[in-house]
């Protein structure tokens, strides 16, 4: 606020209002301050508020400090000096407009109110409590009865009150799935951008290697020839060729291209899984083959499988049953996939730090597994399991896992809309059952349950 928009702003309050700097130089006052003063306002300009209080300059000092600093209003006592000579006790209210900063001082609003007139409306105020006392108890019984006759309005507000509440919560998950789906979205089209950008490049590089091979191939077989042709080579090839060590390098430079050859493959597998888990050409139903959404998403989570620090490899068994294509939602179901597969290794993990475990549980942890079984139920049904050896889910936890919201981990690891997310993919888009099987200490396994051909 500068001081013109103070004096504007004062100009039509009755109040005594100042506007002062942090150093305390008076910036803008409005003219109940000056009639208090037995001043003119223009006399007040440019002055100090040290100048116009009794109190010393340290103990002005801390209190304009102390509204710099603080957030809520600043209560005070300045004793004002008059133009008669006579002094004047007031309470001042300080409140920072513009906190401090090393650009710019303090900008601080006081508010100054004569003492004893401020005392004087207390007696006031207090008179009329005593009053509205005795009015209150006048009202009791009346009110009393009043209450009793609202008792079945407040029941019935109180179940709208609830009602209200359940379409909030409701609508506050709606719009979090709706920001997870959003997420998960962003991030299928950013993989698959990921994998087409490298994919490209690989590519060219994995059909290049063949004809780099077999030319590099015919040079060494012309060395060779050129060897067998000319034996007694000049003394600075034969330096030359001692120096490179020939033999090897035509013995190893076979393995080199044959080694770049499986790192080419490896990226494209990849990039192909990368593509594969991203589906944003698939957003409608359409036929898949689920082993390959299951080996996606065990791809992206590859490195969570490996061994590192203070976690033992997570050895991943397959069990897969001849399966027809399902029709689905591919990129939703992956996610589901990829949720289980990331909560079992959460397990795992947890298993694998936790201090209080007994031998068996230690036994167990030293062979972390995850198995995944497939079938068919019939010719309308197939089920996914995915199971672990980890803790297992508590028996006062097992009927909240798939609530939205509900998680055992540790604040910012999970949002506890993983499970919630996966059991309405699988139950309310595909028509499907999802459901949790654990005993304490022996593990999970969430079983999937869904139609050949889902009807959304």
């Amino acid at each position: 606020m500068t001081p013109e928009q103070f004096l504007e702003f004062a100009r039509v309050l009755p109040e005594p209002l100042l506007l002062v700097s942090g150093e305390g130089q008076l910036l803008a006052t409005n003219q109940p301050v000056a009639d208090m003063l037995g001043l003119r306002r223009q006399e007040l300009r440019g002055k100090m508020l040290f100048e116009l209080v009794t109190q010393s300059t340290d103990d002005v000092v801390k209190y304009l400090q102390a509204c710099s600093s603080s957030r809520a209003m600043v209560i005070g006592s300045l004793t004002l000096r008059k133009n008669d000579g006579q002094t004047l006790i007031c309470r001042s209210q300080g409140a920072v407009i513009q906190p401090w900063s090393p650009e710019s001082s303090s900008l601080i609003l006081l508010r100054l109110e004569n003492r004893t007139l401020a005392s004087s409306n207390f007696v006031l105020l207090n008179q009329k409590i005593d009053e509205l006392a005795k009015e209150v108890q006048r009202r009791k019984q009346a009110e009393e009865a009043l209450w009793k006759a609202n008792q079945e309005l407040e029941i019935r507000v109180e179940e709208r009150t609830t009602a209200l509440q359940e379409t909030l919560n409701e609508l506050q998950l709606t719009q979090t799935q709706l920001i997870q789906a959003e997420k998960m979205s962003s991030l299928g089209q950013m993989v698959a951008g990921i994998a087409h950008e490298i994919n490209n490049p690989v590519s060219f590089i994995y059909g290049n290697l063949h004809h780099a091979h077999k030319y590099t191939h015919d040079l060494l077989k012309l060395v060779q020839i050129y060897q067998q042709v000319c034996p007694n080579t000049p003394l600075e090839i034969q330096r030359e060729l001692e120096e490179i060590d020939l033999d090897f390098l035509i013995q190893d430079i076979t393995k080199l291209f044959q080694s770049m050859t499986v790192g080419t493959e490896r990226i494209q597998e990849i990039v192909k899984s990368l593509r594969n888990f991203s589906r944003l050409d698939e957003a409608e139903l359409k036929q898949v083959n689920i082993h390959e959404g299951i080996d996606s998403a065990l791809m992206i989570l590859e490195h969570r499988l490996q061994a590192r620090h203070e976690y033992p490899q997570i050895k991943v068994i397959k069990k897969y049953s001849q399966l027809p294509n399902v029709t689905c939602y591919p990129g939703q179901l992956n996610q589901v996939f990829m949720n289980i597969l990331a909560n079992a290794i959460d397990a795992l993990e947890a298993l694998a730090v936790n201090s209080q475990t007994t031998d068996n549980q230690k036994l167990t942890n030293n062979n972390p597994q995850i198995q995944i079984k497939t079938e068919v139920i019939n010719e309308k049904w197939i089920a996914v399991s995915i199971a672990d050896n980890g803790l297992g889910i508590d028996e006062q936890v097992h009927s909240k896992v798939f609530d939205p919201f509900f998680t055992t981990k540790t604040v910012g690891k999970g949002t506890g809309l993983g499970l919630s997310v996966s059991y309405q993919i699988i139950v309310e888009k595909h028509g499907g059952q999802l459901s949790c099987f654990s005993v304490p200490g022996k593990g999970a396994e969430f079983v999937i349950k869904i139609p050949v051909n889902s009807v959304s």
